[in-house]
Parts: C-alpha cells; sequence; structure tokens
C-alpha cells in the first residue's frame, strides 16, 4: 500500500490518523520533534527532515504549534516537493478566512502554501476538537467563577470522526478544497460549560462577559462555526460521558475514542 507519513503523529489528531491509515494496510511514518527514527522540528528543517519524507507518496500535516508554523510548512513543502511527494493533506480549522485571530491567520497563510505549493494537495477545515473545548474550561474553571465571551457559541467535533476523515483522504486521489467538517450541533459556551461542570462534579458561577475587537466579533458573528456541514455524529455529552464516567453510572460500559466498549474505570477527582 502506500508509504504515508503523518506529521505530529504523536499529537491528538495525528495520532489517530497514523492508527487508521495502519490499520488500512498502509506503511505509516510518524514524524514528530522526540519520536525516533523520525524525530524532526519542522521549524528547523534539514537533513532530518529530507530523510523521513523520502520515498513518502502522501504526506499528513497534523503538526501545528501557536508560533512557527508558517515556517514549518515552508520546510515541509520544500522537502517534499525535492522528495517528488504526490498528496499533500492538511488539517485545518473552519473560520479561518473569517475570524481575524492570529493563531487562524497563520493557519490561513499555511493554506496558501500548501496551495500553492506545485504539489497536488487536499485540505479539511474542522471546527474545534471536544478535547480542546474541555482544556479551555478547565482553565477557565480554575477560578470561583467561570467567566465566558458573552454571544460566543461553538461546535465542537469528535476528533477521532475528524481522524477518521483524514485518513481516507490521505488514501485518496488529491481533492484541493473539500467541503468543511463540525460537530453535530451549535451550542452556547454556556451551555458547553455547564455540561462540563456538571459532568466533573464542579460547581461555578457562569458570567458571560461582553469582550472587544476584531477576533471576539468574528467568533460572537459565527465565523468560526458550519451549520451546514454538521457532519460529526458524537455529542460532547457523550464525550464528557466516556472521559468523565457520567456515562457509567447508570450500568452501561464507557465507550473508547472510535465507540467502543472499555472497561468501566471509576473517574478521578474533579480538580
Amino acid at each position: 500500500m502506500t508509504t504515508i507519513l503523518v506529521t505530529g503523529g504523536t499529537g491528538t489528531l495525528g495520532r489517530l490518523v497514523a492508527e487508521r491509515l495502519r490499520a488500512d494496510g498502509h506503511e505509516v511514518r510518524v514524524l514528530s520533534r522526540h519520536t525516533q527514527p523520525y524525530a524532526v522540528d519542522l521549524r528547523e528543517g534539514g537533513a532530518a527532515l529530507d530523510a523521513a519524507v523520502a520515498g513518502v507518496e502522501t504526506i499528513v500535516h497534523c503538526a501545528t504549534s501557536p508560533k512557527g508554523d508558517e515556517q514549518a510548512a515552508a520546510n515541509l513543502v520544500r522537502a517534499a516537493r525535492g522528495a517528488g511527494v504526490r498528496h499533500l493533506v492538511y488539517i485545518s480549522i473552519v473560520g479561518v478566512d473569517r475570524v481575524p485571530f492570529p493563531y487562524y491567520k497563520s493557519k490561513l497563510a499555511v493554506e496558501r502554501l500548501v496551495e500553492e505549493s506545485g504539489l497536488d494537495w487536499t485540505v479539511l477545515r474542522a471546527t474545534q476538537f471536544h478535547d480542546l473545548l474541555v482544556m479551555l474550561l478547565q482553565g477557565l474553571s480554575r477560578l470561583p467563577v467561570l467567566f465566558l465571551p458573552a454571544g460566543v457559541r461553538d461546535q465542537p467535533v469528535e476528533v477521532a470522526e475528524v481522524a477518521d476523515r483524514l485518513a481516507g483522504l490521505a488514501a485518496g486521489a488529491p481533492a484541493g478544497r473539500v467541503e468543511d467538517m463540525g460537530g453535530p450541533e451549535v451550542r452556547t459556551l454556556e451551555s458547553l460549560a455547564r455540561a462540563y461542570l456538571k459532568a466533573t462534579g464542579r460547581r461555578r458561577a457562569v458570567v458571560n462577559v461582553p469582550l472587544w475587537g476584531a477576533a471576539y466579533r468574528g467568533f460572537r458573528g459565527g465565523g468560526h462555526l458550519t451549520p451546514q456541514r454538521a457532519t460529526g455524529t458524537g455529542t460532547f455529552e457523550e464525550y464528557l460521558a466516556r472521559r468523565y464516567g457520567g456515562g457509567r453510572a447508570a450500568g452501561g460500559p464507557g465507550r473508547d475514542r472510535r465507540g467502543r466498549p472499555t472497561t468501566a474505570v471509576r473517574a478521578a477527582p474533579p480538580g
């Protein structure tokens, strides 16, 4: 089968993409900064990156960081061209062209690099993963009052479903910009925060605070949402039940990221 390189292959998304591709019979190389034999910092590039892409037919670019994404992508494109890679697949975010948030601007710039790379390419944009939303709410709930940006909604999606879609695209022909992928529900941040607090047993007052700036206006206007492409099926409550054990209290088995039954394990006490 195809030899495929997954950048960021030990991360939340990349690990699942690599697992899916291996299960489908592909030869998969995992590239990350600290994992041998393809331990590469994409922002530096060099001979190690050239070795990682040598003989690869398809690259799935999942690696990302708060800073340096454009340089990393430029290095990856340069190496891919030199190695004769036939297909470059990139995971982006819904709304990168509508919400002037610095990280989104960087993701949009990487999209442009991919499109202008001279390689055949596919770009998928997805909404925020459940995991990211929980990480945000964990941080916000450290205070006695949970402050939220007023009027903002979200459409979280199950990362395993995005991984399945991305793996399918990597195994197929280059398709350019494909249809966005969003979670099954557009929800207010307040409703999502209250679901999180209930699942974790935390008690916090929830206060919606108006903010300012172009990025806030973009999020409040729903630029990061894709209600017409609500193709994901896993809900936030289902994710919370798996992660924190709420779904097992009724006697049913827990589920892993792919929805398979797991052994019930008592959830750790909430922080």
